[in-house]
């Protein structure tokens, strides 16, 4: 389809996107695309993207003409996520945590990439924001305040990130937890894709499988992130864990005190 010329000459690369869904994020990504044609485009501009339109003139308009909800723009996604999209409009990369995952892990994604329902993504592309979130802070927070299936802990957005306070960092401390968090990625893609892998070496080599083994430089590479985020909230390091969720609990609560406070006066 990339290849394939259109009538009006514009490639079919504006519809033909990369496609990344929870195992493209745990496990190795599945190279996947999806034709997508935004969230307003009409049916004759996207007929004009000859083969894109056609596949899903065959596949997807039967199957959404049974629909009692979805008949009308059958060649648009059902669900566009049109605020999604602005947020991410003009970024780079953007963030992506797994919904539902063993281990509560972060990763960058192009900015072409659309990423599917079962991913958490992020309207952010510092590494400092990477790094606070792949923290054992946020950690603690997600497990405890997330839900669960089986034995898998599930983001939720509304209860774990809403509800978690970032830290208030200066701009050395924010800085140096930028310089952790990009260490740890690169250290964690190094592992991930080594020079001259053959396909039965690169098939082991998954974020989960390196969270599940957790080899020393792996250790390492956390406890730097952790102590730099630390710093980033004024708290000496290391904490125990109950003691860093009754500080960020008390963070909570004291952010949340003052504008409930401004509401109430104002009514």
């Amino acid at each position: 389809m990339l290849r394939s010329p259109n009538a009006h000459g514009r490639s079919n690369a504006d519809v033909v996107r990369p496609w990344a869904n929870g195992l493209d994020v745990t496990r190795r990504p599945r190279r996947m695309w999806i034709i997508d044609f935004g969230t307003d485009m009409s049916m004759d501009q996207a007929a004009l993207y000859e083969r894109p339109f056609e596949y899903v003139k065959t596949h997807v308009q039967p199957v959404r003409q049974r629909s009692r909800t979805t008949i009308g723009d059958w060649w648009l996604h059902e669900r566009r996520r049109g605020e999604m999209r602005q947020a991410l409009k003009g970024l780079a990369r953007y963030l992506a945590t797994a919904r539902l995952a063993k281990h509560r892990l972060f990763v960058w994604l192009p900015a072409a990439t659309l990423p599917d329902s079962q991913l958490i993504v992020f309207a952010r592309d510092d590494d400092h924001f990477f790094g606070v979130l792949h923290s054992r802070p946020h950690e603690l927070w997600s497990l405890r305040l997330g839900t669960q299936l089986e034995t898998r802990p599930r983001y939720t957005p509304t209860t774990t990130f809403e509800t978690f306070p970032l830290p208030h960092a200066s701009a050395e401390a924010a800085s140096a937890v930028a310089d952790a968090a990009c260490e740890l990625n690169q250290l964690r893609e190094g592992w991930l894709n080594p020079p001259g892998a053959d396909a039965d070496l690169l098939q082991r080599r998954t974020l989960t499988n390196l969270y599940n083994e957790r080899p020393t430089w792996l250790d390492r590479a956390h406890a730097r992130l952790d102590e730099a985020v630390h710093a980033a909230y004024g708290w000496p390091y290391p904490l125990a864990d109950e003691e860093i969720l009754e500080r960020l609990i008390a963070l909570n609560l004291s952010r949340s005190e003052g504008p409930r406070r401004d509401v109430a006066s104002t009514e």
